[in-house]
């Protein structure tokens, strides 16, 4: 496996990454599958719907399920569930002290997510200066990603990395960066960007993650936590 000696910048997913909403989404999920007698929710199928935009994770759960709402119908529940939670999620083991280890370090950072932007204050407005660290913030709904083009395409990672050379007047190239991702259309898109990907699943999902050596293709390195991340090996 080749990885990137002197990475010049690292580019993060947020949730069930840095921040547990992984939890929250299946949680609040089951409530809805439950009011139609569906569920629970099961990672074969979660696996699925981690890192796509909102509407296109919605139509997939509707499809699965065959619940008898419209994907408007879906997405007001949804939000209704989540708004009273979002303020119960933390960071993940690792995540915070590794955002702060890299901005030490003069490490360009930036937080490339699917979630909207009302989302995203909504998940982050508590963790205090965390999400400040970051150079560069770009949000699913941003208007220069055309729509459909979401993970695993690439296109908020070469957003992010435009933001970080803008920002610092360089011109880092993707193969100079580290994406660190949780879901597998995440893993993907990171490959598609050019980047070396890290590689953290949720504990639960690795039962059902399928072939990880081929996915990563010698183009990342699967971790059980952020904490496992060994720096020096990247010469961060």
């Amino acid at each position: 496996m080749t990885h990137p000696v002197g990475v010049k910048a690292c580019l993060f997913d947020m949730d069930g990454l840095l921040i547990n909403t992984e939890d929250i989404y299946t949680e609040t999920l089951n409530e809805t599958l439950a009011e139609f007698g569906k569920g629970p929710l099961t990672w074969d199928v979660k696996i699925q719907l981690q890192g796509l935009p909102g509407p296109e994770a919605g139509t997939k759960v509707i499809e699965h399920y065959g619940l008898p709402i419209t994907l408007k119908e879906y997405e007001e529940r949804n939000v209704a569930l989540q708004s009273l939670k979002w303020g119960t999620c933390e960071f993940l083991p690792g995540a915070l002290d590794l955002l702060k280890y890299l901005k030490s370090k003069g490490i360009p950072i930036a937080l490339c997510t699917s979630s909207n932007k009302l989302k995203f204050h909504g998940k982050t407005s508590h963790l205090g200066h965390g999400f400040d660290l970051f150079d560069a913030i770009v949000t699913g709904d941003d208007p220069r990603i055309p729509k459909g083009r979401g993970k695993p395409f690439p296109d908020v990672w070469q957003l992010g990395l435009k933001e970080l050379n803008k920002k610092y007047h360089t011109d880092i190239k993707p193969d100079k960066c580290m994406v660190f991702e949780d879901g597998i259309p995440g893993v993907k898109s990171g490959k598609a960007f050019g980047a070396h990907v890290i590689w953290v699943p949720h504990p639960e999902a690795h039962a059902v993650l399928g072939d990880t050596e081929t996915l990563l293709a010698g183009k990342g390195e699967l971790l059980s936590s952020l904490e496992k991340l060994e720096k020096a090996k990247y010469g961060l």
